[in-house]
């Protein structure tokens, strides 16, 4: 690290120290952050293209680079297996993971299989093409320092081939969309997982990310750009759904539906707020269904008969510290990457709903007013309703960690069931990491996120969110928040 470097990360520490004193705006420390970030990046980038042109002539400073590269932090620990045994080969926790991670899938049923859209109209007409330029576009915006998938095609070579390569691969990928042919490389993915929190032991503990072909994502980011279009025109998204959704997000959600909430509170009507839980969201989801409902929202054929072949035959394997356990077959799941298509999942709900419901993703709030029979009656009628949709759609709530907060002058406390299953009423609940009580009263959020040293900038954003009692809840506190 030379000087003028030293000199950045020392500023970025400085900026740092500021911003946490409310004495720099965050979009300062931000842009501070990015160019020393950019400044490392290309030190570190000379210093390997100098040590690859100089291997012939220093070899151990080469290998000596490259064997520190390797070496890894173990992220998992040692794994209960179905028999409860302890595993510690990276061979077998790699098997006991995956193991773990198919048995969410939901097996092929004859119950379930894809309506297949009736005529094939859709052939006559202008075939979708993939321009040069497009390619050429996703290719130049690859972000260098993601992970390659199972073909070991690395998105900086990618990046830096983007003029030869845009061509030929607009070929092949205007091709595979026309054909509907998917190469098997595309259908394969590595899972790394993601320890999360409780015991290390236990599989269910880990977050699976999956690692797929870059061509392959480009390939899905060029149907999603023309998914999103007809989405768009044809209001496939609800209103309600704040997740994945361009001008949205966790800071709109929370505002949007604690506003309404907390005008019905100060009018004096009782009011309860049922937060739902869906168990391994997407997972168990069949592809049949998954098409069946891209069908019924007029998606094009040419479209929905790729994603039906690329969906048809997915395979994984769990990697862990460079040991792969054996290939699985993936019967069911919303692949990651396609994250307009689990719109269509989690968007049907809202047509039928009578009260208020807000999603973000698959995080779920239902609201209503209760000081009536009727109004009580309405939220049981919803939740029954979700329940035969998730039962429909091969989910299920994970009911243990679905619970209801009561609000409101005297308010009657109401039991409700989901399935056969009465939902426990709670205190308070943490919403998209906002700590949320029957009494709308944010001091516990506060305290909870209070630093060591209170600055003048905390005291102050604290006088204010408790001034409004969470009432529209001061967008640029709340953002704070979620920071």
């Amino acid at each position: 690290m030379n000087k003028e470097l030293l000199g950045k990360v020392k500023h970025k520490k400085e900026t740092y120290r500021g911003w946490k004193q409310g004495q720099v705006a965050w979009e300062e420390y931000r842009e501070t952050v990015q160019a020393a970030r950019d400044q490392v990046r290309k030190a570190k980038a000379l210093i390997e293209i100098s040590l690859a042109r100089d291997v012939k002539d220093n070899k151990k400073s080469f290998y000596r680079y490259v064997s520190d590269k390797r070496r890894t932090r173990e992220n998992v620990g040692p794994l209960r297996n179905e028999t409860g045994d302890l595993v510690t080969q990276d061979m077998e926790k790699a098997e006991v993971l995956n193991d773990f991670f198919a048995s969410v899938f939901t097996g092929k049923s004859l119950s379930h299989t894809a309506q297949v859209t009736e005529g094939r109209d859709w052939e006559n007409a202008e075939p979708p093409t993939v321009g040069e330029d497009q390619v050429q576009e996703y290719l130049r915006n690859l972000k260098v320092h993601k992970s390659m998938g199972p073909d070991e095609m690395h998105p900086w070579v990618l990046r830096e081939l983007a003029d030869e390569v845009a061509r030929p691969l607009a070929i092949i990928l205007e091709k595979s969309w026309q054909s509907g042919e998917v190469p098997t490389d595309w259908k394969r993915g590595n899972i790394t997982p993601i320890f999360k929190k409780g015991k290390k032991e236990d599989p269910g503990n880990y977050r699976l990310v999956s690692l797929t072909s870059v061509p392959g994502k480009i390939m899905e980011q060029t149907l999603l750009d023309t998914m999103l279009r007809h989405m768009e025109n044809k209001e496939v998204v609800g209103d309600s759904q704040h997740g994945f959704t361009k001008g949205k997000s966790c800071l709109t959600n929370l505002l949007a539906f604690y506003d309404g909430v907390t005008v019905l509170v100060d009018k004096g009507r009782a009011t309860d707020v049922i937060y739902l839980d869906l168990c391994k969201a997407f997972d168990p989801v069949l592809h049949d269904i998954l098409v069946s409902k891209l069908e019924r929202h007029g998606f094009d054929g040419w479209t929905t008969r790729w994603i039906r072949n690329w969906l048809d035959g997915r395979t994984q394997r769990v990697a862990v510290n460079g040991s792969m356990s054996k290939w699985r077959t993936v019967t069911s799941c919303v692949p990651q990457g396609f994250l307009r298509d689990r719109h269509c999942l989690t968007s049907l709900s809202a047509t039928w709903i009578e009260c208020t419901l807000s999603k973000f993703a698959d995080d779920t709030k239902l609201c209503g007013v209760i000081d009536t029979l009727e109004g009580r009656d309405a939220i049981q009628r919803d939740l029954n309703r979700l329940e035969r949709w998730a039962r429909a759609n091969c989910m299920k709530f994970n009911k243990a960690k679905c619970k209801v907060l009561h609000m409101g002058q005297h308010n009657p406390k109401h039991n409700y069931r989901l399935g056969e299953e009465w939902i426990e009423s709670s205190p308070e609940e943490k919403d998209l990491g906002v700590l949320i009580d029957e009494k709308l009263n944010m001091s516990r959020q506060c305290v909870r996120l209070q630093p060591r040293k209170p600055t003048m900038s905390w005291a102050a954003s604290k006088e204010v969110v408790l001034g409004l009692r969470g009432k529209v809840l001061v967008a640029g506190g709340l953002q704070g928040w979620l920071l």
